[in-house]
């Protein structure tokens, strides 16, 4: 090897050395320490979280108990702006016309106090019966076939109630009365007439006793004029009278409605010389029938008849002959809501309550009761509707319980008797009306 090639080597592995030397020396990979682990910690168990809240189930657009019901049989159907109606069946025209009148104006009244269910008005309708059973009957059927109305208020009379009965019956829509008394109007089979006076037969017997215990009288005659509740009221005294120990002078004697002359039986009952004659029938006839009292021979007599009777009215009809004259009636206690009304009505109408019948306050307390179930009873559906079911409507005015009205509580027995009081006996001295001695 020449000198020169091997120097040029020795450079080389020099050169080579030198670079070595320059490289960072390779550090160790460190290893993990291991640490030792402790137990696991018991940890807390996560909190119970409450139940979400239980939420209103939405309400249904139409009531069970009204679903399937396109005619309305079932329930009464009111979209907003509808009217709720009641109607109120009774004399409005004719001899009779102030006992409609009355009731009527005490139920219009009503309203104003009670004026809407849910924000849906109240109405109440008025249809006139003439009294009769067949204007009864023709008005029930005419409320029967419309379908926003869901209860009555009435019948007044007796023979129209009598006649109306099995079409509320059959059309499921309940009555309340503040007027008709004779006693089986509560009978039968039905479920739908209600009322809030005292009975025919309560009003009866109690007018027997008053006749025979406070007045002493001992030979009575008896007179009606004919209908359902005249002459089963009159009936009811002649039972009563025999059987407290008094003498029934001659068989009750009906007359006709309507007429200007009753002289005839009247000279015919002078023969047999009573003591007092009751009448049982309205005011129309009792006028007619005090007038010629005197005339007939029987000035000495006492005429006594019942809440049909009472009022203003027989007074102005019969003028001085009305003197002396005896009648039942339902005047209500004294009270702050009873002075309410009347100074309401005086207003209203420009006659006293009780002035044109003994039912006024009677007819603003069946109208204020009906509203009082309407109110429990009606439904206001989803779908922004308002239901009033009519079996619901029948069974809460049957069970109408601690209602305080102006006549006093009204509160029905499973028959429909919602009676709030007894007669009181009034007697005509110096043109008014004025409470009887023993008369409560």
């Amino acid at each position: 090897m020449s000198k020169r090639l091997f120097s040029l080597l020795a450079l080389l592995v020099i050169a080579s050395m030198v670079l070595a030397a320059c490289q960072p020396a390779a550090t160790p990979t460190p290893t993990e320490e291991v640490v030792p682990t402790e137990e696991p910690m018991e940890t807390e168990p996560p909190a119970e979280t409450e139940p979400p809240a239980e939420t209103e189930p939405p309400v249904s657009a139409v009531p069970e108990e009204c679903q399937d019901d396109p005619d309305e049989k079932k329930c009464a159907v009111f979209a907003p702006g509808d009217t709720v109606k009641i109607g109120f069946a009774g004399p409005m025209t004719g001899d009779f016309s102030a006992f409609g009148i009355d009731i009527s104006q005490g139920g219009l009244i009503a309203v104003q106090d009670n004026p809407d269910v849910e924000g849906w008005q109240i109405e109440l309708l008025i249809q006139d019966t003439q009294g009769s059973g067949e204007g009864g009957a023709a008005v029930a059927n005419l409320y029967a076939a419309n379908p926003d109305v869901v209860a009555i208020s009435g019948h007044t009379f007796s023979g129209s109630a009598a006649a109306a009965i099995p079409i509320y019956n059959a059309a499921r829509i309940p009555m309340l009365s503040a007027s008709a008394t004779r006693a089986d109007l509560t009978q039968g089979d039905q479920d739908v007439f209600n009322r809030i006076p005292f009975t025919d037969d309560i009003q009866g017997t109690n007018a027997a006793e008053y006749l025979y215990n406070v007045l002493g009288v001992t030979q009575l005659a008896v007179m009606h004029d004919g209908d359902a509740y005249g002459q089963g009221l009159a009936e009811k005294v002649a039972e009563v009278f025999q059987q407290l120990g008094g003498t029934l002078v001659s068989p009750p004697v009906a007359i006709t409605a309507g007429e200007a002359d009753y002289t005839g039986p009247l000279n015919n009952l002078a023969a047999v010389a009573p003591e007092a004659i009751f009448y049982g029938g309205y005011y129309p006839e009792a006028a007619v029938i005090a007038s010629q009292m005197d005339v007939a021979g029987l000035g000495d007599a006492v005429l006594f008849s019942d809440d049909g009777t009472f009022g203003a009215t027989f007074i102005e009809l019969a003028g001085a002959a009305a003197e002396g004259a005896y009648a039942t009636s339902a005047l209500p206690p004294s009270s702050p809501e009873k002075d309410a009304f009347e100074a309401k009505f005086l207003e209203a109408y420009g006659v006293p309550a009780g002035s044109q019948s003994t039912f006024t306050w009677h007819g603003y307390d069946v109208v204020a009761a009906l509203i009082h179930v309407i109110r429990q009873v009606a439904i206001v559906g989803g779908d922004g509707n308002l239901y009033v079911p009519r079996e619901a409507m029948v069974q809460g005015v049957r069970s109408l319980s601690g209602f305080q009205g102006l006549t006093g509580d009204i509160t029905c027995n499973e028959a429909g008797e919602c009676n709030t009081a007894g007669p009181t006996f009034f007697v005509v001295q110096d043109g008014q009306w004025v409470e009887a001695p023993g008369g409560n």
